[in-house]
């Protein structure tokens, strides 16, 4: 599957990543990010991914509904061994899937959008891209550690600065 590699490289930056840090930088509230911590970032990239395998088995993605594992953000050697979980779990055939959400404040009704496996690991991707820029903003404001120019940053991006234009 095509969105394996990609998928692994982020999971495996982020991991290699992990093993630069301590458990102190990881659990400290960033001021840039309203007090967020790398380690809630990098809970709710592993949170989302266990979600959709939990959804394959079912049929119905619910990511809302995920369970908020603390330990994940707290722990880093915790949260590489999440993360080689969800690498083993990756490479599944597609499958049509059931997105059950809702993005209204005022109501609790929820709505089933048609998907798939495919469909949510491309989100999936996009989503850890996002909150791997969001990590990159604190590991700059706590530590002098020099990541990988790619790291958080989109792939189109990276093609588009580096003239590779697919029309």
């Amino acid at each position: 599957m095509q969105l394996f590699i990609p998928i692994k490289a982020l999971l495996d930056q982020i991991e290699s990543t992990l093993t630069l840090l301590n458990n102190e930088i990881y659990t400290k509230p960033s001021k840039l990010l309203h007090g967020a911590t790398i380690g809630q970032h990098v809970r709710h990239i592993i949170e989302l991914f266990i979600e959709l395998h939990s959804g394959y088995e079912n049929g119905i993605v619910n990511y809302e509904l995920r369970k908020r594992d603390y330990k994940i953000e707290t722990d880093i050697d915790f949260a590489k061994d999440s993360i080689h979980s969800i690498v083993q779990q990756l490479n599944k055939p597609d499958k049509n899937l059931q997105l059950k959400t809702n993005y209204s404040i005022s109501t609790n009704d929820m709505i089933l959008v048609q998907t798939n496996y495919y469909r949510e690991l491309i989100y999936n991707l996009e989503h850890t891209v996002h909150h791997m820029a969001l990590i990159r903003v604190s590991i700059n404001e706590f530590t002098n550690i020099s990541l990988e120019p790619s790291f958080g940053v989109a792939v189109s991006t990276i093609k588009h600065k580096n003239g590779i234009c697919v029309q």
